[in-house]
C-alpha cells in the first residue's frame, strides 16, 4: 500500500520509506492524503464496509469529492458483489483508530464520537429509505449498527424496530455485532450489548441446544439493559425456550408477563398461553383463545394444532392451509413454512400421495430459512406418511430422536415417538405399540401433551384406566377422538392393502 502511494507522486520508492512499523507506516499514508480525504477515511473507518453515500454521511460533507478521490486509493478494498462495494483492511482501520496521530488534524475522543453518531444515522437512513429486495439490507444496517452503538455507547435507536423487523419474519439469518477486543464476548455492558446478544441467541437457537438459549436470555432479562419493548422480547423467547424444555409453569409465567403488558409481543404471548393450555390437555381454553387472537396472534395455526389431536385432520389441514395463505398475504416467510409444515404433517396421517405435494411444498418453503424444529416437522411427516411400510421407518425414527435430543425440544421428541406408534398400530405391531406408549408416558410425565398415550391408545383400539388417562379436556368426546384415530390406522391398512 506504501508502496504503491509513493508511486503515484511520481518519486521511485526507496528503502527508506518503509523503515518503519506498521502504525508509522500508516501515519505516513496519511500524511500523503489531503485534509478531505483524511476525514473522510477515519470516518469510514468506524464501519466494516460503506458505499459512496455512506462515506460521505459518515464524514458529515455536502460534496463527494473527498470520498471519491479516497475511493481511488489502493488500500480502499473493491468488492463489485458486496451490500457496501468498499471497505478497508480490519488491521488498517484499527491502527486508524488507535496509532499515535502527529497530523496537525487529528480526531479528539469527541471527533471519533461524532462520526460514529454521524454513521450509525446514516446505517438507519439507509436501511428505512431502502428499496431494495429480501433481508440483506437490514442485516447490513443491524450488525453494522450493533457495532457502532455497543462501541460508543450509542442510543438503540432505530435498531430497536430494526431488531422487531429482524424477528418477524422468523428468518434468523446469523447475526452478531463484531468482537470487541477489550471486553469478554459474553459482557453486558450497554444496551447494544443486550440487543445483540438477543438477537444472536435467537439465530443461534436453530443450531444449539434450548438449554443454552435460555441460559443466554436469562442473562440478558437479569441485567434488565433493555427498554421496555425489547424487554418483553427478550421475557417472550426465554419463555418460548423454556416451553421447549418442557418448562411450562416458568414458561406460563413469563408469557403472562408479556401478555399483560400489551406491547408488541402481547399477541405472541397470548399465543404461547393458548398453546401452554393445549399443551395441558385444556382443549377448549386453547381453541376459544385462538378466536380471539387475529392474525398477529396467527389464530388459524392455533385452530389447527387443536384440530389433529383429535383426529380431525381435514378440519385441522383446512386451518392450516388458511395460516399459511395469511402468512404470505403478510408477507412472513418463516410462518408460511412452518404453518405448510404442519398441514404437511396432518395430511401424512391421511393420504400419502397427498402428502408427498404438501411435504415437496414446505421443503421449498424452508429451502431458505433457517428453522430447525420446522424442519423436523416436516421429517417427522415423512415418517408419518411412510407408516406402515418397510421403508426404514423404525431406522429414521432412531436417527431423529438423536436430533432431536440435541436440539432440547421435549414436544417435537413426544410428537415423533406418536407418528412411530401410528406406524406400529397400523403393522398391528402389539410389542411396537406398548413400547411407544411406554417411551410416551415417560416424555409426558410432567402432563406436558399426555393426551398423546390417550391417541396411541386409540390408535391401537386399545382401553385405559381411568388413572393413566390423561384426562385431557377434549371438544366432542373421547369417543369421537378414538373412532377418529382408529379410523385413520384402518384406512392406512385399506391402503396399503390397495397399494401394488
Amino acid at each position: 500500500m506504501r508502496f504503491l502511494e509513493i508511486r503515484r507522486t511520481g518519486r521511485t520508492p526507496q528503502p527508506a520509506d518503509f523503515d518503519h512499523d506498521f502504525p508509522a507506516l500508516i501515519a505516513r499514508t496519511l500524511s500523503d492524503l489531503t485534509l478531505d480525504e483524511r476525514h473522510v477515511l477515519r470516518s469510514v473507518s468506524l464501519l466494516d464496509a460503506f458505499d459512496l453515500a455512506l462515506a460521505t454521511r459518515a464524514a458529515g460533507t455536502t460534496h463527494d469529492a473527498p470520498a471519491l478521490r479516497l475511493l481511488e486509493r489502493p488500500f480502499v478494498h473493491h468488492n463489485p458483489f458486496g451490500l457496501w462495494p468498499f471497505h478497508l483492511h480490519a488491521l488498517i482501520r484499527s491502527t486508524l483508530r488507535t496509532a499515535d496521530d502527529a497530523s496537525d488534524d487529528r480526531w479528539s475522543p469527541r471527533d471519533w464520537q461524532q462520526a460514529a453518531e454521524r454513521a450509525f444515522a446514516a446505517l438507519g437512513e439507509q436501511w428505512t429509505t431502502s428499496t431494495a429486495p429480501g433481508r440483506m439490507v437490514l442485516i447490513g444496517c443491524l450488525r453494522q449498527g450493533l457495532t457502532l452503538a455497543r462501541d460508543f455507547r450509542l442510543d438503540l435507536g432505530w435498531l430497536a424496530q430494526a431488531a422487531w423487523t429482524y424477528v418477524s419474519d422468523s428468518v434468523w439469518e446469523p447475526l452478531t455485532a463484531a468482537a470487541h477486543n477489550d471486553r469478554p464476548e459474553d459482557h453486558l455492558e450497554t444496551a447494544a450489548d443486550a440487543l445483540g446478544e438477543v438477537l444472536s441467541a435467537l439465530a443461534r437457537r436453530q443450531h444449539e441446544h434450548r438449554e443454552r438459549t435460555a441460559d443466554r436470555l436469562t442473562a440478558v432479562v437479569d441485567t434488565g439493559r433493555l427498554p421496555g419493548e425489547l424487554h418483553e422480547m427478550a421475557v417472550y423467547y426465554l419463555a418460548k425456550a423454556e416451553r421447549d424444555l418442557g418448562r411450562s409453569a416458568d414458561s406460563q409465567q413469563g408469557m403472562q408477563l408479556v401478555a399483560d403488558g400489551g406491547e408488541l409481543n402481547a399477541p405472541a404471548a397470548r399465543r404461547g398461553l393458548a398453546h401452554l393450555a393445549r399443551s395441558a390437555s385444556d382443549f377448549p381454553t386453547a381453541l376459544d383463545a385462538a378466536r380471539t387472537l387475529g392474525w398477529a396472534g396467527r389464530h388459524h395455526r392455533i385452530e389447527g394444532d387443536v384440530w389433529w389431536p383429535h383426529g380431525d385432520m381435514d378440519r385441522a389441514a383446512a386451518a392450516y392451509e388458511a395460516a399459511r395463505a395469511e402468512a404470505e398475504e403478510h408477507g412472513v416467510a418463516g410462518e408460511r413454512a412452518t404453518s405448510q409444515a404442519q398441514r404437511a404433517f396432518v395430511l401424512a396421517f391421511t393420504d400419502p400421495a397427498r402428502a408427498d405435494d404438501e411435504l415437496d411444498l414446505a421443503e421449498q418453503l424452508l429451502s431458505e430459512l433457517d428453522l430447525r424444529a420446522t424442519t423436523l416437522t416436516t421429517q417427522i411427516a415423512a415418517l408419518a406418511r411412510d407408516a406402515g411400510t418397510t421403508a426404514e421407518v423404525e431406522d429414521r425414527a432412531h436417527a431423529l430422536r438423536t436430533e432431536i435430543s440435541v436440539a432440547g425440544l421435549a414436544s417435537v421428541e413426544a410428537t415423533l415417538e406418536l407418528a412411530l406408534c401410528f406406524h406400529h398400530a397400523v403393522r398391528d405391531d402389539h410389542e411396537g405399540i406398548a413400547v411407544g406408549i411406554g417411551r410416551l408416558r415417560e416424555l409426558t410425565g410432567s402432563g406436558d401433551y399426555a393426551y398423546y398415550t390417550d391417541i396411541a391408545h386409540f390408535m391401537a383400539d386399545r382401553h385405559f384406566h381411568a388413572v393413566s388417562g390423561s384426562q385431557a379436556q377434549s371438544l366432542d368426546g373421547e369417543h369421537a377422538t378414538r373412532t377418529r384415530w382408529h379410523s385413520l390406522v384402518t384406512a392406512r391398512r385399506e391402503h396399503l392393502r390397495a397399494t401394488p
